[in-house]
């Protein structure tokens, strides 16, 4: 075989593959080259390393913030628990210590009424009178109003509560013929609806 003579593979597809020689400067040239690859791999091999420290970092700031608000939110609903419990504690203490005087002279009525003969008769008629009147006042002293409520007033379902019908031809439609009991009312909250009987 001549010296020119070029040697020929059969490819994978029947061409023929001519084989190359690769010169000393060509095989430095390629190693360099190889040599650039790994170190732009290892770059970023490191940048995606540091990248993930910072999430991490991120991610345990972001924690630590988290259970410190969730730590305070606790701390507020319990304490807003208490509060409410003592505020009710003392509303409660309040009401009540307004209607003592009412509950003692409600006794006192109930003692000279188990003594009266029919003389006195009128004075336990009087002292209930005047307890009547002394709760009308403690209620008044609280902010809780009656709901003004008698035959003949049309009906409202957002302050009575009928619990009786009757047919009357004396009266309107939908009018309150009889009060069973008052209602009262704080503000505009409804404590107790009126309850009525309604005609017609």
């Amino acid at each position: 075989m001549a010296e020119n003579d070029e040697i020929f593979f059969p490819a994978d597809d029947g061409e023929p593959v001519e084989d190359t020689e690769v010169s000393g400067e060509e095989e430095i040239a390629q190693k360099d080259a190889a040599e650039v690859e790994t170190d732009d791999i290892d770059e970023e091999e490191d940048e995606e390393a540091g990248d993930t420290s910072d999430v991490s970092s991120d991610r345990d700031e972001l924690e630590a913030r988290y259970m410190s608000l969730y730590a305070e939110y606790e701390n507020y609903r319990k304490r807003s628990m208490k509060e409410k419990e003592s505020l009710y504690a003392d509303a409660v203490a309040d009401v009540t210590g307004s209607f003592l005087g009412v509950m003692d002279n409600i006794d006192r009525a109930l003692t000279t009424a188990k003594s009266a003969d029919a003389n006195s008769a009128e004075d336990v008629l009087k002292g209930i009178e005047m307890i009547s009147k002394q709760t009308a006042d403690v209620l008044a002293k609280i902010g809780v109003e009656e709901i003004e409520c008698k035959t003949g007033d049309a009906f409202d379902p957002a302050l009575h509560e009928a619990v009786m019908h009757i047919d009357d031809d004396s009266l309107g439609e939908g009018v309150v013929s009889a009060v069973f009991a008052k209602g009262y009312k704080y503000k505009d909250k409804v404590i107790r609806h009126a309850v009525v009987q309604v005609a017609n």
